[in-house]
């Protein structure tokens, strides 16, 4: 494929228009705001969540949207869920693996079996059996993307939430692995790694931490931005303009790499 320079900043940043998504965890925080956004260029989404309230919420928001209920971690879900995007959508030419919780905060020998297996189901092995599902149709379209969200928490290690790092860690291997495989396909894969992002996610893991330290939610929360470069969070929006750069134009030849769009965090 010859690449020539765009004309304009419209053709350098094109290339979503009728696109057909899938976005994981849609109906709220960084899902929502990849919906939103990649809907406003022209994409036609489709969004899952386990969340009947977020779904209802995501569709007043967001037009036009078809919003789905699924839980990623369930196979027969993520199968009825592919049934009904191919129904929807007539095909698909991008995934968004963006489905995930924080999982418990503790000390190894503190977390239970069952949380341990819960984030891993969730965080990692859900985008898995999305992505099954999602290749076939990608590879019908002549090709496509695929973007797993992994975290600083992937590139770092952290210490009392075990469960949810080695779980981002587990994506970007499984990203790398299928940029790999993918690639004499036409379908890029990559993973986003966000770093504190505003939230009620975050909120919460700041609550935690602070409890198990005896802090503050106020110190705790100045602790946590210490470790960040730029001093401060990031928004929802900015992952998700970061994925709408990796599924345009000026994202054809980005395959195989971990993003971060964290302000630099140094360490967790």
């Amino acid at each position: 494929m010859n690449r020539i320079a765009p004309a304009s900043a419209d053709e350098f940043l094109g290339g979503l228009r009728n696109q057909r998504v899938l976005v994981t965890a849609g109906g709220s925080g960084i899902g929502f705001a990849i919906a939103a956004t990649l809907s406003k260029l022209g994409a036609r989404v489709v969004i899952c969540d386990v969340s009947q309230t977020a779904l209802d919420e995501a569709r007043t928001a967001i037009t036009p949207i078809h919003a789905m209920l699924a839980d990623v971690s369930r196979e027969d879900d993520v199968e009825r869920m592919f049934a009904e995007v191919t129904s929807t959508l007539g095909g698909l030419d991008a995934l968004i693996n963006n489905a995930g919780i924080a999982g418990p905060t503790g000390s190894v020998d503190e977390i239970t079996t069952d949380d341990w297996r819960r984030c891993i189901d969730i965080c990692l092995t859900g985008q898995f059996l999305c992505t099954r599902l999602a290749v076939p149709l990608l590879k019908a379209s002549g090709g496509g993307s695929i973007v797993n969200m992994s975290s600083a928490a992937g590139r770092h290690g952290y210490a009392y939430r075990t469960p949810y790092s080695a779980a981002k860690f587990g994506v970007i291997g499984f990203t790398q692995s299928l940029a790999k495989e993918l690639g004499p396909h036409s379908i890029r894969v990559n993973a986003i790694l966000p770093g504190i992002v505003e939230g009620p996610r975050i909120e919460n893991v700041i609550s935690n931490r602070a409890k198990q330290l005896g802090l503050s939610h106020e110190a705790m929360t100045e602790r946590y931005l210490e470790n960040v470069s730029l001093r401060r969070m990031v928004s929802p929006y900015d992952v998700a303009s970061m994925v709408a750069f990796l599924l345009s134009n000026a994202g054809v030849n980005i395959s195989g790499q971990s993003l971060g769009v964290d302000g630099n965090v140094e360490t967790l």
